[in-house]
């Protein structure tokens, strides 16, 4: 363990160097810089894992006194047999391609074109697996030109960055597991995933959040599961959900309408042994042209869906498309009306969520974050949806969670658990009093829940238990009686404590609250007639005025 947290904090050192280069040559907090910053981090940790497992594949490699000369030994016969046997998740890598190799030319003219050609070149022969795919049909490779972002000097600023690269090596953590990638990767790209111009969730969902989603949806033995998040952002749900599957029993399929998180989203599978998945990320707009389909045309339906869908958003420019026969069953209970103010406050989530109920296959869960506000809506399209998950007994249960459990928004959530298959009762849960308030900025505050809060939700709720002023368990028929409300509180009972006295006890506080009463209504008309007579005198001022 001690030696995990080491390499964690060397790790997090190399990040902060390639921050410090950016810095120096005039990138700091530049909108490019997230770019350079994450694509020379996966060229790092790709030419790693590929000289990692090249290593286990010939023991002459992992024996020789200098690794690289052993293979460039290799004729070109032998060496394309070697790449054969690399597992799909290692980047094919040629001998000129090494960083070392880099490193020893670093000193040539034109380094930069250099530098910018290897991961071109790179991005260009591994496309096929690594790329993520926009849904008109286009590859976004793994590398782009880096250096076209420094305006000078863009020779020492590709050497700069190569030298920070060279005196390190991934090779000994590549048997980690998941919660050391995870924390690196929340490192790697903590400056950068903000949830800019209200586009879709780019920003982190909260690991407790994540946790508790992916331990109650993912109970017993998985296999052969299909996972999607059709607002994946940077991915971490779909993380955790892999991880509490297993990465080798599941394969994930996503959608998100940036960019900027969809390469994120690569990263983090990369990160995550899940290589097999990033030809499922789709760069596009899920609510309009949602891309994964089957052969006959059908949306692709799922084992797991989670999601942390965009709460508010404008998209009044396309919503009156919606609106139409072939989305008539998709978005069942209804489309949401353009405000006449704050076009952004428009409740996209709404179509998320009908979204994923839609994309739910007969054994289909799903864990949604939801505003809490959603559980108790009198009226209109949430009703509407709750109302079906009732019928249709889809429903599986409701966790409310503590204010501030989202350090960027104040809106209280909840999350809901659907289980197409689920028949017996539904557990709801107030964990709104669970937490800790820490300070997260001068403005921002968040919640934080410990590991023993966290277990007590997971185990509630798993469990199915009862807890006083925690959690209750309800029929589908409780639900429908209480007008569709999924807050536990409005199920809690009001408990009255009573105390056996006897007559004359009673006669005795009888007759101790009369004269309690008798002194409050005495004490009352002497405050009343004190008032009269201020009055009066403040009259009589002012008429002699």
């Amino acid at each position: 363990m001690t030696e995990t947290i080491a390499f964690e904090s060397k790790t997090k050192a190399l990040i902060d160097n390639l921050k410090s280069v950016c810095a120096n040559y005039g990138l700091g907090n530049d909108g490019n810089e997230f770019k350079i910053i994450t694509q020379t981090f996966l060229y790092k940790f790709l030419n790693d894992k590929f000289i990692y497992e090249v290593k286990q594949l010939d023991a002459s490699i992992a024996d020789a006194k200098d690794w690289e000369e052993a293979i460039r030994n290799y004729d070109a016969d032998e060496y394309e047999l070697l790449m054969l046997q690399l597992s799909e998740s290692t980047a094919q890598i040629k001998p000129d391609q090494f960083i070392s190799s880099l490193f020893a030319r670093q000193n040539e003219p034109n380094f930069a074109d250099l530098f910018d050609n290897t991961l071109i070149e790179i991005a260009r022969e591994n496309s096929d697996i690594f790329s993520v795919i926009t849904e008109g049909g286009q590859k976004i490779v793994l590398f782009e030109n880096i250096s076209k972002y420094v305006t000078d000097k863009r020779d020492d600023f590709c050497r700069a960055i190569i030298n920070k690269l060279v005196g390190f090596s991934f090779e000994r953590i590549f048997k980690e597991k998941f919660d050391f990638f995870a924390t690196i990767f929340e490192y790697l790209i903590k400056d950068y995933n903000t949830n800019s111009g209200g586009k879709y969730a780019e920003y982190f969902t909260p690991h407790a959040v994540s946790k508790i989603m992916a331990r109650c949806l993912v109970q017993g033995e998985v296999s052969n599961a299909t996972c999607y998040d059709p607002s994946a952002g940077s991915g971490t749900l779909l993380m955790n959900l892999a991880h509490q599957i297993g990465e080798d029993k599941c394969t994930i399929y996503s959608q998100d309408i940036s960019q900027k998180s969809s390469n994120l989203l690569r990263l983090n599978l990369i990160l995550n042994n899940l290589v097999h998945s990033i030809p499922n990320i789709v760069k596009g707009n899920t609510i309009s042209d949602p891309f994964h389909k089957e052969s006959n045309g059908k949306l692709k339906q799922f084992d797991y869906i989670v999601s942390n869908p965009p709460f508010k958003l404008d998209f009044s420019d396309y919503r009156d498309d919606l609106d139409s026969k072939a989305n008539h069953e998709r978005y069942f209970a209804g489309i949401p009306n353009v405000p006449k103010k704050k076009k952004e406050s428009m409740a996209i989530y709404l179509l998320f969520l009908q979204h994923i109920m839609f994309s739910l296959n007969d054994k289909g869960k799903a864990a949604i974050v939801v505003p809490t506000g959603f559980i108790t809506a009198q009226s209109g399209i949430d009703k509407k949806i709750r109302q079906k998950l009732v019928e249709k007994k889809w429903l599986a249960g409701v966790v409310s969670m503590p204010s501030n459990i989202f350090a960027t928004t104040g809106t209280n959530v909840s999350i809901l658990f659907l289980d197409k298959e689920n028949k017996g009762d539904v557990v709801l849960l107030d964990a709104s009093n669970l937490g800790t308030k820490v300070k997260v900025d001068d403005k921002n505050q968040k919640t934080v829940l410990s590991a023993e809060e966290e277990d007590q939700i997971i185990n509630t709720f798993n469990n199915k238990d009862a807890l006083d002023d925690f959690s209750v368990v309800v029929s589908y028929e409780d639900i429908a009686a209480k007008n569709y409300s999924l807050s536990a509180g409005q199920y809690f009972e009001v408990k009255i404590d009573y105390v056996d006295i006897t007559a004359e006890e009673f006669q005795e506080k009888l007759a101790g609250f009369k004269v309690d009463l008798g002194e409050l209504f005495d004490e009352s008309k002497e405050i009343e007639s004190n008032i009269k007579n201020s009055l009066l005198q403040l009259n009589l001022n002012e008429s002699k005025i």
